[in-house]
């Protein structure tokens, strides 16, 4: 693969970045994430984090209601994070290291800008 070969992160990852708050429950996380047909939101804030649609199946696994758990008690947190500019392979290798599916994305100025799956990069290279 030559240079001109390299996918970078920015041309793959989904935008605009879909967000949730902690304080938000479980089941208004697992709904936006239906309605948006994703399978992750970023939750902002000090103790930046993301909440999957393996951390809903968790919750259900654990009997937890869904109605009252936040999106903070289930969330992970702290989150691994990649650049736009970052090559789609390094990312694919992150995720493999850490066994993660989704990283979010900064841009130059450290503001999040997006996210990248696992679905994102096999997309990518198939």
């Amino acid at each position: 693969m030559g240079t001109d070969d390299i996918v970078r992160i920015e041309e793959v990852m989904s935008t605009p970045l879909e967000t949730i708050s902690a304080d938000a429950t479980v089941r208004e996380a697992a709904k936006r994430m239906r309605s948006k047909e994703i399978n992750g939101l970023f939750v902002p804030g000090s103790s930046a984090g993301i909440v999957t649609t393996t951390d809903v199946v968790a919750a259900v696994a654990d009997d937890v209601d869904l109605s009252s758990a936040t999106v903070g008690d289930v969330m992970t947190s702290p989150v691994e994070r990649v650049t736009t500019s970052l090559e789609l392979s390094e990312a694919a290798a992150m995720m493999t290291n850490y066994g993660i599916k989704h990283l979010p994305v900064i841009d130059s100025h450290g503001d999040y800008v997006g996210m990248v799956s696992s679905t994102d990069i096999t997309t990518e290279l198939a």
